[in-house]
């Protein structure tokens, strides 16, 4: 949240103009940048309207929360207006999304979705939108989980006349989605006034809204079954209901005119890109749409088939991998969902092939001939591995050679790291995949981040939060030699060895040994605490806590990382890799590695330069190690 005070303040500071310098200030101490003129703009111009309706109203001793962040993503709604229900006398919510369109035409295909003249790819209806933002907090925030009815939802489209959006309302269904237009300003008076009562103060409802606890996420791999079965468990908001509905209505008209498209989505770490792969194929399997998924990572295929598949064995053959198609007659599914698809490989053929399937044909042009509808989620900048080619480019290439539509549609929002895009940059700017260097962290309330001193503290820091109920893993760069698998009863190698502390990596092999479990599991089973996962095992994963051994591999080097080969013990790596790609590979795996953590991550370095270089930028400062600690030694 950037601001929140009660409507007749906010009034009064929009007038003038302090409101608008304090909510880039504190912008700026969020996000790390400063907020495009677009947002300034739209701030300067709809919240003054939103706070004279609220005092029009006589509701200024509401308490207005503007750019309300939503929980465990990064998500923000434009106002939340805090009070008392004026019958009920409970706290009440009302989540105003403001918009400056003067016009919108609903989709012809779907109302859900709508064209606006300022974009070039249709949108969420604000109604939607809005009602979409309220099941969020029932879902995630306590002080309304068992509450629903104190949400409400607004789209208040102030600069629009009723002619030139009416058509939206073909949606408009229930108290948590609203339209009004400038037009019919004193039908929203009368709404506020339904909601919010004008003899309370709205402070204490505010208190309570932020003081709500998050609801634990729910974990992809825990809901898969219901996922897939029976109803949706996710709320998916903004551009993630767009793929959503692109991919479904493409489905649709493939079916009606016998056509193929192809769909690629693009997103960082946590935008929801399996969230919505699961969903729309629990949809399709619902709707008996011929539809399989399918990604190129054995760990996360065999999770989802025991979580997803744990009673019902055709829901497990929902789910296969890049290279299952080789065979398959073109056009045999309706819809094929790539999940991951940056780990699509070159050729579908491996040395287990045999000869007559080694054609030389590409994985891409296989995984697009077998379904009507091709979807492709992707992240060019998880490719942690050689020859590993599933770009928007390689794909827009194969379809055009085709003469096959492609749509691609980008998330922006992430869910992982608390919702910190702060986090994510900081990451990215640490390894050097942006330009700019590394910058020292600011924390920001939603992710946390610190740095041990051996890894014993790391070890003992995460056993700890596992006390307090939360999830953890230890993970690390491949820079540790991995013995064979033990036999059944025989303990696990402790290969990963730092001074007197040793630890084994996860299990390579599909069973449990010594109650550790199977490397497909690792990453869910709590089980999997013990050992110490890899990046093949965590990518595509997420957890509460995340505790990153850097090994010596990457270390820091005066004023930059030097990535060194010769410490990598990953057969991946051939002597014909070249340098530059065994350098862009290791900084690609560590943030990996760094972006699992959902609540915190605590990251250890192997090299002594490297730790102090880490304690620079998470606490701002150069610290001496205390002698005596009861609590592991940590730096924010």
């Amino acid at each position: 949240m950037l601001f929140r005070a009660s409507a007749r303040t906010v009034a009064v500071m929009a007038l003038d103009g302090s409101l608008f310098l304090h909510l880039t200030e504190q912008f700026v101490h969020m996000h790390g940048y400063r907020p495009g003129a677009s947002e300034v703009r739209s701030w300067e111009r709809s919240i003054p309207l939103l706070t004279a309706a609220l005092n029009d109203a006589d509701l200024g001793d509401v308490e207005v929360m503007l750019e309300y962040a939503l929980p465990l993503n990064s998500k923000r709604a434009d106002v939340v207006l805090a009070g008392v229900h004026p019958v009920t006398q409970e706290p009440s919510y009302v989540v105003v999304e403001l918009k400056q369109w003067s016009q919108a035409a609903p989709h012809e295909d779907d109302p859900t979705l709508c064209h606006v003249d300022a974009y070039a790819h249709p949108v969420l209806n604000p109604i939607e939108q809005v009602r979409r933002y309220c099941d969020y907090l029932v879902n995630f925030n306590g002080a309304v989980a068992e509450h629903g009815e104190r949400i409400h939802g607004v789209a208040f489209l102030h600069n629009a006349t009723e002619f030139g959006v009416t058509g939206l309302r073909e949606i408009e269904r229930d108290g948590q989605g609203r339209l009004f237009t400038g037009e019919r300003r004193g039908a929203f008076l009368d709404h506020l006034r339904s909601k919010l009562s004008d003899k309370h103060p709205g402070a204490r409802a505010a208190d309570e809204l932020l003081a709500g606890a998050t609801v634990p996420s729910k974990q992809l791999m825990s809901v898969a079954a219901q996922e897939v079965r029976e109803r949706q468990q996710f709320v998916l908001l903004d551009e993630q209901q767009v793929a959503y509905r692109m991919v479904l209505n493409a489905v649709e008209r493939a079916k009606r005119a016998d056509h193929k498209e192809v769909v690629i989505v693009t997103g960082g770490p946590g935008t929801g890109k399996s969230v919505i792969a699961l969903q729309l194929l629990g949809e399709l399997y619902r709707r008996g749409v011929a539809a399989v998924h399918a990604t190129g990572s054995q760990s996360f295929t065999k999770t989802m088939r025991k979580v997803a598949g744990s009673r019902k064995r055709e829901v497990q053959d929902l789910f296969k991998y890049f290279n299952s198609f080789m065979t398959t007659e073109k056009n045999s599914l309706d819809a094929l969902i790539c999940d991951e698809a940056h780990r699509i490989r070159e050729t579908s053929a491996n040395r287990y092939t045999r000869a007559a399937l080694r054609t030389g044909r590409a994985q891409i042009d296989e995984l697009i001939d077998v379904a009507h509808v091709p979807v492709f989620f992707l992240d060019e900048h998880q490719v942690v591995r050689p020859g590993e080619m599933g770009t928007v480019g390689e794909i827009r290439e194969a379809a055009a050679r085709r003469g096959i539509d492609c749509h691609v549609v980008p998330l922006d929002s992430q869910f992982r790291c608390g919702g910190s895009d702060a986090y994510l940059r900081w990451v990215v700017r640490l390894l050097g995949l942006e330009s700019g260097g590394p910058v020292v962290w600011e924390p920001d309330d939603r992710m946390q981040l610190l740095v041990a001193d051996s890894p014993e503290e790391l070890e003992a820091f995460l056993d700890a939060r596992r006390a307090e109920k939360y999830g953890a893993r230890m993970s690390a760069g491949y820079c540790w030699r991995w013995s064979p698998e033990p036999k059944p009863g025989d303990p696990l190698p402790p290969d990963v060895v730092i001074g007197g502390w040793a630890r084994p990596w996860n299990l390579r092999g599909d069973r449990s040994v010594s109650g550790a479990p199977p490397s497909a599991l690792w990453a869910t089973d709590p089980a999997g605490f013990g050992q110490i996962g890899c990046v093949y095992t965590a990518q595509g994963f997420e957890y509460d806590w995340s505790g990153v051994i850097i090994g010596p591999d990457l270390v820091w080097r005066g004023d930059r990382w030097i990535t060194d080969r010769t410490a990598s013990k990953d057969p991946v790596f051939k002597k014909s890799t070249p340098d530059t790609d065994v350098d862009r590979l290791i900084r690609n795996t560590y943030k990996v590695l760094l972006t699992r953590g959902m609540v915190g991550t605590i990251v250890y370095s192997t090299d002594p330069e490297t730790r102090e270089k880490l304690r620079e930028l998470v606490s701002g400062r150069r610290e001496p190690r205390s002698a005596a600690v009861e609590e592991p030694l940590l730096r924010r």
